[in-house]
């Protein structure tokens, strides 16, 4: 009677044993799952610190009006200020270009800006491969160790087909010249940025050039060549370097076809506000391009060149489609005999000096080189040293 309700020994264990077995599967999936989740959270946060560290790979998603990529981030240093991060003050990028050869006038640049300025700068800094070990001893000096920058390399293959070779224009031949064309490229996150030569020195707060209102429709704002009536500053004898005939070649069919005037007041290209949003918009880097292609193929430039060879291509590209920067932002000339000219008083109310021209402040012969002077750090590697033949004072209290 027993035997008929009660399974036997054996049955019982086979019925323990698969509910033991249903059991541990259940912990085990459980166990699968847990692991699988904490592998989840551990793969999740492996994510999120790559990308905290990887901040500088701002730059390294490419951007450019022509579909052309060759620059390439190398470095990203300290933090913003506090007091900008408080005030949530918009970043303003500042594209220097240096080479190895004038390293010594970038630093000072770059030194003068920070030490005149409260607002959160961020410093491009364009260069050739090579110069980044260089350059990046020379920023941890104790002076520059705030300064927050990139170093950004140019891609000289860039401009092959677009610039043909020419003995006579010396510095301006060089690849870093025309790194202004591709700002989109080097700052591509930014809606606005500032470009500035390595031969100049700041001594306003470059918030307040980085805020010159440019009109709708124009990509960039530049300091006009006749503007120097407007600083009181005669300078005589400047012939045609003034005028868009300077820089172009009317007898050119192609250029005469632009119905450009050949009177019209050229502008300088060493220090200009960009709206990168409008500049990506209208293909700026592109029309560039094209025109400097142009010229390889036709000649279309002033055989008495007035100025840096990337000029004509600007100058036609933004003909009567410019915005204005005042012209104490881009005090010029220093670099040539006319600045010599200029009064102590009138350089120290200069908000940028510009050592445009044959002579540059880290050599024997520029105009006030002693105000230049103030904002240089000796190199660290003792490899870029100043050519001094005897002490300039311009007096300057």
């Amino acid at each position: 009677m027993d035997n008929a309700w009660f399974p036997n020994d054996s049955y019982a264990k086979g019925l323990i044993t698969n509910i033991y077995i249903r059991q541990k599967k259940k912990m085990s999936f459980r166990k699968v799952n847990i692991i699988i989740l904490v592998l989840a959270v551990a793969l999740f946060l492996l994510v999120l610190h790559h990308n905290f560290l990887g901040l500088s790979s701002l730059l390294r998603n490419e951007v450019s009006d022509s579909g052309i990529v060759g620059l390439q981030p190398v470095d990203f240093v300290p933090n913003a200020p506090q007091h900008a991060v408080d005030g949530r003050q918009e970043e303003i990028p500042v594209v220097i270009a240096a080479s190895e050869d004038r390293l010594g006038g970038a630093i000072a640049a770059i030194n003068s800006i920070q030490h005149n300025t409260r607002s959160s700068v961020i410093f491009y800094i364009v260069t050739l491969n090579g110069t980044g070990d260089h350059l990046r001893s020379w920023l941890s000096s104790s002076t520059l160790k705030s300064v927050r920058y990139k170093i950004v390399n140019f891609d000289t293959k860039l401009l092959e087909g677009k610039v043909k070779e020419d003995p006579d224009q010396g510095d301006s031949m060089k690849p870093l010249t025309f790194a202004r064309f591709y700002l989109p490229i080097l700052v591509p996150s930014a809606k606005k940025a500032i470009y500035m030569d390595d031969d100049v020195i700041v001594q306003g707060d470059i918030l307040a050039l980085y805020n010159t209102p440019l009109k709708p429709g124009h990509a960039a704002a530049f300091s006009e060549d006749c503007d120097s009536s407007s600083t009181k500053v005669v300078i005589r004898g400047a012939g045609n370097q003034y005028n868009y005939i300077g820089y172009l070649d009317y007898k050119k069919e192609r250029i005469r076809k632009l119905s450009m005037k050949a009177s019209t007041c050229s502008f300088n290209p060493g220090v200009f506000v960009a709206n990168l949003t409008e500049w990506k918009r209208q293909n700026i880097t592109s029309q560039l391009e094209k025109w400097m292609k142009l010229n390889v193929e036709e000649g279309l430039y002033s055989r008495t060149l007035a100025g840096s060879i990337t000029t004509p291509p600007l100058l036609i590209v933004f003909y009567r489609q410019h915005s204005t920067i005042d012209p104490m932002w881009n005090v010029r000339h220093l670099g040539s005999s006319a600045g010599k000219r200029y009064s102590p008083q009138f350089v120290k109310a200069a908000k940028l000096l510009h050592w445009n021209g044959h002579f540059k402040p880290w050599g024997r012969t520029a105009s006030y080189t002693d105000v230049w002077e103030k904002w240089y750090i000796p190199d660290p590697t003792g490899k870029f040293s100043l050519i001094r033949r005897h002490v300039e004072i311009s007096n300057i209290k």
